[in-house]
Order: C-alpha cells, then sequence, then structure tokens
C-alpha cells in the first residue's frame, strides 16, 4: 500500500504555468503507479501559481473519500495581515470539515516572519501537522526562505514543540549533506515554464543538518515528494539505506504530483530497494503507508 502525503489538484486546469491534474486525472495517475491514497494539498499563495480555494479540495475529498485527503492552507497574510491575526478559527474551522492538516505554505516570506510564525502558532494550537516548501531567495520565487544551515526552521522547531513540521524541497533536502557552496539549495521555476538552479547529486562526504535536526527535534518529519528529495535519496544510496531506519517513523512517501504527464520515480526506487533486501519490510511499511495513517488519522 502506498498513501501519498504531498500531491496536487486543480477543479479545473489553470490556463499556465503548470498543467495542474484534476482529481480524475491525479486518480487516473494513481492508478498506474500502485498509489492507494493522497494528500491534495491546496496552493493560496500568488507567488507563481494561480490561488486556489480549500473548499475545492474538500470537494474532491467528499467526492472519492476513499482515495483523496484533504489539506487546508492558509496565506499567514490573511485577516488583517497582522501578527495577531486569529487565524486559529480559520484553522479550526477546516479541521472540523475534515482537513487533516495546514499546507503547502509557500509564501516567499521568511520563516521566521511574525506573521508566519503566527500561523505555525495556530497550526499548534489546533493540533494540525505542516508541509512547506522553502526558497534560498526572499523575491523572484515561492517558498518560505531560510539561511544556509536551515536556523530558521530550528527556531520554528524550538519555538513549536508540539507542531509537526514536514521539511520538503531542495532547500531542505540539500542539506541531508553538508553544503559544498550555498547556490547548492537553490532550485526553482519561472513563469515561463524553464527551471533553474542546481541540486547536489555528489556522495555524501559529511552529515548536514537534516539528520541533526531530526536527531535533536522530534517534531520534524520528511517529505519525500517531488525530484529533489529523490536525488537526495540516490545520490549515495548506502548513506540512504541508514537515513531511511534511523528515521523510519518519520519519514513520509510522496509524489507531488502537479501535471499527469509528470514524472515520478521513487516509488519504483522504493520497490526495488525493498525486493534487494536493502530496505526491511518494516521500514518500506512505515514509510509507504503506516506513518501517514499514524499521523492522518486514517
Amino acid at each position: 500500500m502506498f498513501i501519498d502525503i504531498h500531491a496536487h489538484a486543480y477543479r479545473k486546469t489553470p490556463p499556465f504555468v503548470c498543467p495542474f491534474c484534476t482529481a480524475e486525472q491525479l486518480l487516473e495517475v494513481y492508478d498506474k503507479k500502485g498509489i492507494d491514497i493522497g494528500v491534495v494539498l491546496p496552493i493560496v499563495s500568488p507567488e507563481i501559481y494561480f490561488p486556489q480555494a480549500n473548499e475545492d479540495i474538500l470537494d474532491m475529498a467528499a467526492q472519492y473519500p476513499d482515495r483523496l485527503v484533504p489539506f487546508c492552507n492558509i496565506d499567514p497574510r490573511l485577516l488583517t495581515n497582522s501578527p495577531n491575526a486569529p487565524l486559529d478559527k480559520v484553522l479550526q474551522y477546516y479541521k472540523d470539515q475534515g482537513c487533516k492538516g495546514l499546507g503547502e505554505v509557500m509564501p516567499n516570506m521568511e520563516l521566521m516572519n511574525p506573521l508566519v510564525q503566527n500561523l505555525f502558532r495556530h497550526a499548534e494550537t489546533v493540533g494540525m501537522p505542516v508541509i512547506y516548501d522553502g526558497s534560498d531567495t526572499k523575491t523572484g520565487n515561492f517558498g518560505l526562505y531560510d539561511d544556509p544551515g536551515l536556523p530558521q526552521l530550528e527556531h520554528t522547531l524550538q519555538s513549536f514543540p508540539n507542531l509537526f513540521i514536514l521539511g520538503h524541497g531542495p532547500v531542505f533536502w540539500s542539506e541531508i549533506a553538508k553544503l559544498e557552496t550555498p547556490g547548492e539549495r537553490a532550485y526553482f521555476f519561472s513563469i515561463k515554464g524553464y527551471q533553474t538552479g542546481r541540486v547536489p547529486n555528489h556522495p555524501i562526504k559529511e552529515e548536514g543538518v537534516v539528520p541533526k535536526l531530526l536527531r535533536r527535534y522530534p517534531n520534524l518529519g520528511c517529505d519525500l515528494s517531488d525530484f529533489t528529495a529523490h536525488n537526495a535519496m540516490i545520490r549515495d544510496p548506502e548513506y540512504t539505506f541508514k537515513f531511511l531506519d534511523e528515521f523510519q517513523d518519520r519519514i513520509y512517501f510522496g509524489t507531488d504530483y502537479v501535471s499527469p504527464t509528470m514524472p515520478s520515480t521513487l516509488i519504483d526506487q522504493l520497490r526495488e530497494w525493498h525486493n534487494m533486501g536493502k530496505i526491511s519490510d518494516t521500514v518500506f511499511n512505515k514509510i509507504s503507508h503506516q506513518n501517514a495513517i499514524k499521523l492522518l488519522g486514517l
């Protein structure tokens, strides 16, 4: 069984930038890949994609209750653009409607921005896990900015010990190893449709901050969606097997599907490693679906 912790779908495909799936197209891809359930994350911040309503995701989940799980999303500038905005009221409303978490949070603001911290504080109060994407720039991109070494993520983990945060994207996964240059954190999409930047693909000579943060903070988890996570997993398989074993309780399979034609090969890689005996049955089952069942209360 596979549960996808991170996917996207639109009620109607938006006109450009990315040909997002409809719910039906997403399920067609799932049937081909052998994925049983997907968590659908709405996009609400306008930095590069078209904002969508949380209600669209709730409608999809209601139409396919055995296959799709809804998250809600809130731009931290909602309700007065203030660090005192009562975002707990909004989050509690959507939790009562069946949303299992918050995300994908990705406005191009600093992670330690008081508005972002306000959102995370209320997510902790309401009891919602958070999936966010990061950025290494403060303009011209989407995602919460953090510095090399992820100090803003660490401060957030310290501030909200009861908030479970799933790291995702190039800024997070590049730091599974020690950075050779800060530019290794850079990878983003342009409005013209191309991708720019690079991700490190050399063997892991020295651990980075991600495994260190995982050891230090039990409220940090790993979202394996998108190619940057796959890159982090295949760049040094012998290290990966140790990483997956050590943090098996906080790693979640994901795809970050955005279009029907988007490649997703990590699922095949995990199956291959499992069949080869590189990943135990216990580790494979936790990552593929059991951790998600526990986290989301499915």
